[in-house]
């Protein structure tokens, strides 16, 4: 027996027979959501209960393996892909998907990192609870992983992202030991706040078997509308405005591109815009919702009234209010589908970036001129959560600009875009990670002091480098 099927005999006897994959049936897991990254793994191993990922941790650190994390496969970054090396064990942890509680009286729930998203928030609705994380990937994504990135989402304006989201974890480390953290605290300041240094970590510092969660009222009354606008400008008004007329029930501001609806239609056209005239061609919309907690008639009465305003002020050229749950979920697919209709599209390349949202405007145009100047041809399919400032600034192709181009222009695209995002303070990962993606542009645009803190985390909490190497920060 050789070294390597000793070890998978030893995983199997951890995790059990048929939950440890090689050949053939690990390949689905080597390859991430995008295609772009492909790796290559010893054997993918799938533990039930956080004992075994302890002990499949320890025995891969006395055997000097890397152990990449994966949940659902859906990151952007690929955050949960191994390298070419052959040497890693994938560690998915889709067998952990257990609810272990819900407390109603605390507004929490503790939930395995293999739960998917979808589950967590319909198990939330059973009990009359609201878990507003909401993603274009919630079917399929799992909580680890909506943790190990940091997820944000359409509800991050009212609810805040994954990381306000958490109370406690339980986290295996390097050493292969536990840690119990799963308090339903909202006040807890008895020394470090580990929770908040394993969430976004990308699994390089930890390995999170389970969280506990906020749970929230669910509202009584939600409101949709789709707005046709005239610039970016008026977008950033209409916020304001929605801010200071919805307040709280403010939910959700996404603004979308007129070329991005577009390009939905065309690749779905059984889907259709809201709107007739020149209101359908309009160079950006925006999607409101508001929950209320009154009644529906309250918000529906708040909604047209600060929608109106803002149509008479010029923010706006038209709107659309849904008329039902069936309309309000018809304009969220339109928002929703951008990302595959990208895909059917073509080679694009996506950028994740946050700004402060009073310079948003600026960037938008000082960038897409830049881009156009040196790339003449180049398509701008921008959208994103303008309520918190995230932008996905995504470029496509066209026939002057071939998907050639795009390939042997990349590095001086992306460069462009990031040195525009940082000359305005902003940052180049907003929700989707670093991963193995950015891993030279986090070195690039990162003081060397906080990356010298961040290098001095992953030593003392990683020593040998095995968790998830190669993502975040290059290798010490």
């Amino acid at each position: 027996m050789t070294t390597n099927e000793a070890l998978i005999a030893r995983l199997a006897r951890i995790v059990g027979e048929g939950h440890v994959l090689t050949g053939a049936t690990a390949a689905p897991y080597l390859t991430d959501w995008r295609g772009r990254f492909i790796g290559k793994a010893l054997a993918v191993v799938r533990p039930e209960f956080p004992q075994q990922v302890a002990d499949v941790v320890r025995l891969c650190v006395d055997h000097n393996i890397p152990i990449v994390p994966q949940g659902g496969n859906t990151g952007l970054c690929g955050g949960a892909t191994p390298d070419q090396s052959g040497r890693a064990v994938i560690l998915l942890t889709t067998r952990l998907n257990r609810v272990r509680e819900i407390d109603t009286a605390n507004d929490t729930m503790t939930v395995e990192a293999g739960c998917i998203l979808q589950t967590v928030q319909e198990r939330a609705q059973s009990v009359g609870r609201l878990f507003p994380l909401s993603l274009g990937a919630e079917g399929s994504c799992t909580i680890g992983g909506n943790l190990s990135t940091n997820a944000g989402g359409t509800g991050v304006l009212r609810y805040g992202n994954m990381r306000e989201l958490t109370l406690g974890l339980e986290v295996v480390g390097a050493d292969g030991q536990i840690w119990h953290g799963l308090r339903g605290l909202r006040k807890d300041n008895a020394g470090y706040d580990l929770r908040d240094l394993y969430v976004g970590s990308e699994g390089t510092l930890g390995i999170i078997t389970a969280a506990t969660i906020k749970l929230f009222p669910q509202p009584v009354a939600r409101c949709t509308a789709m707005l046709a606008l005239p610039g970016v400008d008026k977008a950033v008004a209409l916020l304001s405005r929605a801010r200071a007329g919805f307040g709280a029930a403010l939910t959700g501001f996404e603004l979308m591109a007129g070329a991005c609806m577009r390009m939905v239609t065309r690749s779905y056209p059984h889907l259709r815009l809201p709107f007739e005239g020149p209101s359908a061609d309009a160079p950006w919309f925006a999607l409101l919702e508001i929950s209320d907690s009154e009644s529906e008639q309250h918000a529906r009465e708040r909604f047209e009234a600060v929608l109106g305003e803002a149509v008479e002020c010029g923010e706006a050229d038209d709107a659309v209010v849904a008329e039902s749950i069936t309309q309000s979920r018809a304009l969220w697919h339109l928002r929703e589908s951008i990302t595959l209709a990208e895909a059917e599209s073509g080679k694009s390349i996506k950028h994740d970036v946050s700004l402060a949202i009073s310079r948003i405007a600026e960037f938008l145009a000082q960038t897409d001129a830049q881009l156009q100047e040196r790339f003449p041809g180049i398509v701008n399919m921008t959208f994103g959560h303008l309520g918190d400032g995230n932008l996905h600034y995504n470029v496509g192709t066209s026939g002057r600009f071939t998907e050639s181009d795009m390939v042997g222009h990349q590095a001086e695209i992306y460069a462009l875009v990031h040195d525009a995002v940082s000359a305005m303070g902003g940052s180049i990962s907003a929700e989707h990670g670093i991963g193995q993606l950015k891993v030279s542009e986090l070195i690039r645009y990162k003081s060397d002091q906080e990356i010298k803190v961040m290098m001095l985390l992953k030593k003392a909490l990683d020593p040998q480098c095995l968790l998830n190497p190669g993502k975040v920060l290059a290798a010490y």
